[in-house]
């Protein structure tokens, strides 16, 4: 029976990534050695690395002014690295949902912190409109989109002060203006690569402005003086990014990508809205393009488990809900292809049939 992974993350990877990250750990590039053994200083790594950057540089059109970076400790350790680097007294964050939460407080371990909006009280259902932007903040943080409340920013906002944002699942998953941006971080683990691995584009000239000590290797002037290699990076999740954007790429880039996930989306979307039994839980505006989150209508609430099981059965897997919010999640990324999502749909109106 085939399997849709409809995980959040760790999270689906193009068949041809997966082949091809295989294939380099038993031998990398016919040298008779695997990646996993090979120096990360080797012609051949280097290369890779090289490559790797290249690529993100080409797809989202990243400017010269900025750098890219490889470096451990995912998307949560950039929680504490992004204020220890770029606040000097004070930082504004936009609340809307767990991991959005967890920046917010880590940052005011190093100063003051506003809180500009939050949908909180809402259960994180909603993305603020209307919120003022305090112009004396060192910077303006952004989740772009909530993997576990399925809200998601659709455009590149216009901040008057540095804007930093953390794009771990939507990343390439349309055109970005990266000008707006002072930083853009996110683990790979979504739409990009294995777990392990966090990447961050940063313009250069936001750096050196705050007066604190910062551990070498908490300073992202470290890795963008070693090129990301000023500690030995991880280098298969990197190989694997390297492969995931050759593949996109060669199927028409960020452009194509966004063309095929809001396909995706209005295709499952429509499927929750004309049905008797499943409600979606975001409000239609906000709603993500790659995490798709809906539960059971209150009157066939009794049947929640029953139906998790039943598409569980049928080969969807990973659609259990958060249990913040609970119900199912189908997080339908980069390398998912709409037919998985019909299946989904399949067996959703199947499900209804029975019951």
């Amino acid at each position: 029976m085939k399997k849709h992974n409809f995980g959040a993350g760790p999270s689906i990877l193009a068949n041809e990534v997966i082949e091809k990250t295989a294939q380099a750990v038993l031998n990398f590039n016919g040298s008779g050695l695997s990646i996993l053994e090979m120096s990360h200083r080797s012609k051949d790594f280097e290369a890779v690395i090289e490559e790797t950057r290249q690529l993100f540089i080409e797809i989202l059109n990243i400017p010269e002014s900025y750098s890219v970076l490889f470096l451990g400790g995912g998307a949560s350790l950039q929680f504490c690295m992004v204020p220890f680097n770029l606040m000097e007294k004070k930082a504004a964050y936009l609340n809307t949902g767990v991991w959005a939460n967890k920046a917010q407080k880590e940052a005011k371990g190093f100063g003051e912190v506003v809180e500009v909006a939050s949908s909180k009280d809402a259960n994180y259902t909603f993305i603020p409109k209307d919120y003022v932007i305090p112009t004396d903040a060192d910077y303006f943080h952004i989740t772009t989109n909530n993997t576990i409340y399925g809200t998601e920013l659709y455009t590149d906002i216009d901040s008057p002060i540095t804007l930093v944002a953390d794009m771990s699942s939507d990343i390439f998953s349309r055109p970005l203006d990266v000008s707006k941006y002072g930083m853009i971080y996110g683990g790979a683990q979504k739409n990009l690569a294995p777990a392990g691995l966090a990447f961050v584009i940063i313009k250069n000239d936001i750096l050196g402005k705050v007066s604190r000590y910062i551990p070498t290797m908490l300073s992202y002037q470290t890795h963008i003086d070693n090129g990301s290699m000023f500690n030995t990076p991880p280098v298969l999740p990197i190989y694997s990014a390297l492969e995931t954007l050759r593949w996109m790429k060669a199927n028409g880039g960020v452009v194509e990508m966004q063309k095929r996930n809001q396909a995706k989306a209005e295709l499952l979307y429509n499927a929750i809205d004309n049905s008797k039994m499943f409600v979606g839980t975001a409000v239609k505006e906000d709603r993500s393009i790659m995490n798709v989150c809906f539960v059971m209508k209150p009157e066939y609430k009794e049947f929640e488990g029953d139906f998790l099981k039943f598409a569980t059965a049928a080969g969807m897997d990973g659609i259990k809900g958060h249990r913040s919010v609970g119900g199912y999640r189908a997080s339908i990324y980069n390398a998912m292809p709409i037919e998985s999502v019909q299946a989904l749909v399949d067996c959703m109106n199947e499900f209804e049939k029975q019951h």
